[in-house]
């Protein structure tokens, strides 16, 4: 939506015109002034829009004394012939609009400085119980030539007024609709009950190209109350509670922030030709601090020196009944999203503070969901942008350092270094895990693998790994000890088979794995990784396997073993 902007260049033209008739005709103040100055004002409003606009409203009253203009029910209309003809003519632009007011204050208006520095000066404009619904449809032809929208306010009113200067905007309950139209197809987005507030506004010859002005205004507060929306051609809605900014405080905060599908799990899963995990967010505050709205406005680009999510959970759910590891993923890393994004990104610090984390896996095979968490999750991301011709030239690395308490037992804490220049997404991610009971896997492992962890102690993991699209490779160093596993009997058969799954599981804990590292022999076993990548798998995918690689080495269950293992089944 970066039009935006535009949008109140548009509606702040449209005011100001109407408040530069208000004041030149105010002293000739008669009998029959309403209509005198209704005439001009839908006169100016048609001339100045080449006839794309009508303006009507109620009526007016107009207090010269005390500086004061009310407008009741106002309404400029859009006509839709006149906005066909000009695209006809190449001449339209992308945005049209369609205003509606139910009361439009003016107050403190100096007239003297107005009619004779032509300095005008106005205290409070308020604006109640307006819907702006905004119709945008575009013109390739508007990405070549400058249109109308681009003539500066300054352009618009310098052969009457030198400056104007306007102490605050209201603009009070304040609905709308932004509609957007391509190849036929219309999508919205609505929101509704919002208050904006426009602080020391300034329209001179200097006020456009002041680094301290965002678009003529010093500071800018918005409130909305609540949003909801339906992503279009996705299977997701989001919303959120509240969203506030304070350009005074550089700050935007958004609570209850909600990511969810719009249609069940089953039905997900079943359509779903990507194989992508089903997605669920919920997180309790964004919080967006030094906010450049000023690089915003200029660069389009959204971007801000500290990002906060604090509280809340996000979880990811695949199911094996349905989807397959079938779709290519190389290129899907999350740096490479990041770069994928077609919006230009800056954030110098994301903290993650308190952030439940958990990925849940339907097995086709047993039928059973397995669950792996991370809870209070915390840290910080760094460097996070898409900006190849600003920050990446300097520090070309994306890097992440997390903690978390896995499983509900173990303290996780790891390191990531993405190369967000590289072709083959190359990346890097170290960590340790410190001490906890093996058996608290069995959440994730028995329902995928129908194999459970009797005991365990873990004492300390250690990796340091390097990856790109094609391997993992690096070294894992697991301590731990007192290892046992039930091999256990797949739910759907019979019960008299259970001996055979005893010899089994008697064979894997005597003869195969190490039930500590060191083992018996005060030999200390190493996982030495180097893990081809399977191209279906997602980076956390393979991630996860390049890992369970060096574990299977230093416990003992190498390829060579797991032969073994079969040929005695």
């Amino acid at each position: 939506m970066r039009s935006i902007p535009r949008i109140w260049k548009w509606i702040g033209g449209f005011i100001l015109l109407a408040l530069i008739i208000l004041l030149t005709v105010g002293g000739d103040y008669v009998r029959n002034w309403k209509p005198k100055i209704k005439a001009k004002l839908q006169g100016a409003v048609e001339q100045s829009s080449k006839g794309m606009y009508a303006l009507t409203y109620e009526d007016i009253e107009l207090h010269i004394l005390t500086g004061t203009v009310r407008i009741k029910n106002a309404e400029l209309i859009s006509d839709s012939v006149v906005y066909r003809e000009q695209v006809a003519l190449k001449t339209a632009p992308d945005n049209r609009f369609h205003i509606k007011l139910e009361s439009l204050e003016v107050t403190g208006v100096s007239l003297w400085s107005a009619l004779v520095r032509k300095r005008l000066f106005i205290r409070n404009v308020i604006l109640s119980g307006a819907d702006l619904q905004v119709l945008n449809e575009t013109h390739a032809y508007n990405d070549t030539i400058k249109n109308d929208s681009a003539t500066s306010l300054y352009d618009r009113i310098k052969d009457t007024f030198k400056s104007v200067q306007v102490g605050e905007v209201r603009l009070d309950r304040f609905n709308v609709l932004y509609s957007t139209t391509e190849s036929g197809n219309t999508e919205e987005i609505k929101v509704d009950s919002t208050q904006f507030r426009f602080y020391d506004i300034l329209v001179d010859d200097k006020s456009e190209q002041d680094s301290t002005r965002l678009y003529y205004f010093k500071a800018v507060e918005i409130d909305i109350p609540k949003f909801d929306y339906e992503i279009p051609n996705s299977p997701y809605k989001v919303g959120f509670d509240r969203l506030m900014m304070d350009s005074r405080k550089d700050e935007l905060v958004l609570t209850k922030i909600v990511l969810s599908p719009k249609i069940n799990k089953v039905d997900y899963f079943r359509n779903d030709k990507e194989n992508k995990a089903l997605i669920f967010l919920n997180f309790d505050t964004l919080r967006l601090e030094k906010t450049r709205l000023r690089e915003l406005f200029d660069q389009h680009r959204i971007s801000s020196t500290y990002v906060h999510v604090v509280g809340g959970s996000a979880s990811f759910h695949k199911d094996k009944r349905f989807q397959k590891d079938n779709v290519n993923k190389i290129g899907e890393a999350p740096h490479q999203k990041i770069m994928a994004v077609n919006q230009l990104l800056y954030f110098d610090t994301v903290f993650v503070e308190n952030v439940d984390l958990s990925y849940h896996e339907m097995s086709g095979k047993y039928l059973r969901e397995g669950v792996l968490t991370f809870q209070q999750v915390h840290g910080n991301v760094t460097n996070v942008t898409n900006d190849t011709t600003a920050q990446l030239k300097n520090d070309k690395f994306m890097r992440a350092d997390l903690q978390a308490n896995l499983m509900g037992s173990g303290t996780l804490h790891a390191v990531f270094g993405f190369d967000m220049l590289s072709k083959d997404g190359s990346h890097s991610y170290a960590g340790t895990l410190g001490k906890m009971e093996v058996p608290a896997f069995n959440r994730i492992i028995t329902p995928l693998l129908n194999l459970e962890f009797v005991s365990g102690n873990i004492r300390r993991i250690r990796f340091d790994m390097q990856g790109n699209d094609y391997r993992n490779w690096g070294k894992l160093y697991f301590d731990y000890d007192q290892l046992k596993v039930n091999l256990l009997y797949p739910p759907d058969e019979e019960s008299n088979k259970r001996n055979k799954r005893g010899i089994l599981t008697f064979l894997i804990n005597q003869l195969l794995i190490n039930d500590s590292n060191p083992d018996a022999n005060e030999v200390y076993h190493i996982g030495e990784i180097d893990y081809k990548r399977v191209p279906e798998y997602s980076h956390f995918k393979t991630i996860w396997k390049s890992l369970q690689e060096g574990l299977q080495q230093t416990v003992g269950l190498s390829e060579s073993s797991k032969r073994k293992l079969k040929e005695r089944e």
